[in-house]
């Protein structure tokens, strides 16, 4: 017996895939989990989760260059793309967030997931703000992340649509981002 998941009205989401990106403590997860609830069928692929599920063996990136957390970076990147896609076909539409800072990433992003159109949406708030929200939430990070802020304004600049949510709400950032998707700007 074979089972086939086919959305029910069997066209593809009109939105395709947002990739929302920043730097740690942008607010990605939680305007991913927002934007989410607010599109009529959606999915939140919280990439970091996936990175969890290796159980041994796993290495975080660091601020030190390691090439297997290099290669975990593009494992979990491609597991990532494979479920969105998945999503996709199913008639949802994958919210995918990630940290993408670098344009290898953004490129290996583009190359593998094939949900289309694909629109990068980068959370800009200033390092100042990012590394206060990370050193006040539940998830306490004890890294300074910020140096990322520069090389994510150089590698991926002029690419998808930008937002600075440093004094936003939550709700007001998934206002701009769903205003990018309606207006068909934002595509990667």
């Amino acid at each position: 017996m074979t089972f086939a998941l086919v959305p029910i009205d069997r066209e593809p989401p009109p939105v395709g895939a947002v990739l929302l990106t920043g730097i740690p403590g942008s607010g990605k997860s939680t305007v991913a989990a927002a934007l989410a609830t607010r599109l009529p069928r959606a999915a939140h692929v919280e990439v970091d989760g996936l990175q969890q599920m290796i159980v041994s063996g796993g290495r975080w990136p660091t601020p030190e260059p390691d090439a297997e957390a290099d290669r975990q970076i593009f494992l979990r990147a491609r597991n990532a793309c494979l479920l969105a896609d998945s999503f996709a076909a199913a008639g949802f539409v994958p919210v995918l967030d990630d940290v993408v800072v670098r344009r290898a990433h953004l490129d290996f992003y583009r190359a593998t997931l094939h949900t289309r159109p694909l629109h990068l949406v980068v959370l800009s708030p200033t390092p100042t703000t990012t590394h206060h929200r990370n050193q006040t939430r539940a998830k306490t990070l004890t890294t300074d992340w910020s140096p990322l802020d520069q090389a994510l304004r150089t590698e991926l600049a002029g690419e998808g649509t930008w937002i600075d949510n440093g004094t936003q709400t939550v709700d007001e950032t998934v206002d701009a981002v769903l205003g990018c998707l309606g207006g068909g700007s934002g595509g990667a």
